[in-house]
């Protein structure tokens, strides 16, 4: 199983420096991938008494493309993953420009996980349709993948209109990969017929296990094999004590999961240090 740490961009804060130390200290113990969530805007709860959204404008989010441009730069070998990106409410061609250029720029470490989000506050501000999200997605998929595989596209879809056209630089593998979250029916579909992985955030329970053989199932009737879909489970050590960190990775590998993610937001951890001690001590536990 590949073990990463999901980066605490809502405590980290805006030093270069701390960042950079917390980015060298998750290579430098051994983890596989940082990944980071996607937040453009942040809607002001003054003027939504009634909001019930997980962020609000108060809630740091560093942009993840710009992020993963400057953690290129100083780590070696940590993948970089984001976790997920809200796909529709972003420009396609965009997306795949600064996608391939952070692989570029990483020598091939990008892996794209996208996701079509719960805030139609960003939609709005973003002038994107929140209510066509879903199957605006399926067709952004599409259009990524063509340009990330050809120096020059024609792509004509219900959404997008590309003639004759195409990025430079292109990715180094001429592709990169695309996971998904959610845990609707639409979600686990959709991940099973497009997808290279799933990025669940619940516990290995009754629940999870049941969703896993949905997404194989699906993946069958799509005409794939099991193995092409890789899922990522979540250690977020808020809610899960180190007692139990053992038993719940265990559990989720016997479900199928492939990667794993260690969160330490939510512990109130006062320093960028003490964020990278929590992962020292997870990573001693799971080595043991």
């Amino acid at each position: 199983m590949r073990v990463g740490a999901i980066f605490p961009q809502t405590e980290i804060g805006v030093d270069p420096s701390q960042i950079r130390r917390y980015a060298q200290a998750v290579e430098d113990l051994g983890y596989d991938q940082i990944l980071a969530y996607d937040h453009v805007l942040g809607a002001n709860t003054a003027s939504r008494p009634n909001w019930q959204g997980s962020y609000t404008q108060a809630s740091q989010f560093h942009e993840p493309f710009v992020l993963f441009g400057y953690l290129a730069a100083v780590t070696q070998r940590l993948e970089l993953v984001t976790g997920i990106l809200i796909l529709p409410q972003r420009q396609t061609a965009l997306v795949a420009k600064q996608a391939a250029a952070v692989d570029v720029l990483s020598g091939g470490r990008m892996r794209l996980g996208i996701g079509v989000g719960w805030n139609p506050v960003e939609y709005q501000g973003l002038n994107e349709n929140f209510h066509t999200r879903g199957a605006r997605m399926d067709e952004q998929i599409a259009a990524l993948r063509a340009l990330w595989s050809d120096t020059a596209i024609t792509f004509n879809g219900r959404w997008h209109t590309i003639e004759d056209a195409g990025i430079n630089p292109l990715p180094v593998r001429r592709t990169i990969p695309i996971w998904m979250g959610g845990h609707s029916d639409a979600a686990i579909k959709r991940t099973a017929r497009l997808g290279d992985g799933w990025l669940p955030q619940r516990r290995p329970d009754d629940e999870s296990r049941a969703q896993v053989e949905r997404l194989r199932a699906y993946t069958r009737a799509a005409g794939r094999p099991e193995s092409a879909v890789a899922i990522e489970a979540r250690l977020s050590l808020s809610l899960v004590p180190e007692d139990d960190w053992h038993t719940y990775v265990d559990a989720w590998q016997a479900i199928g999961a492939t990667h794993l993610t260690v969160n330490t937001m939510g512990l109130r951890l006062p320093t960028v240090e003490a964020h990278i001690e929590r992962l020292r001590q997870v990573k001693a536990v799971l080595d043991s």
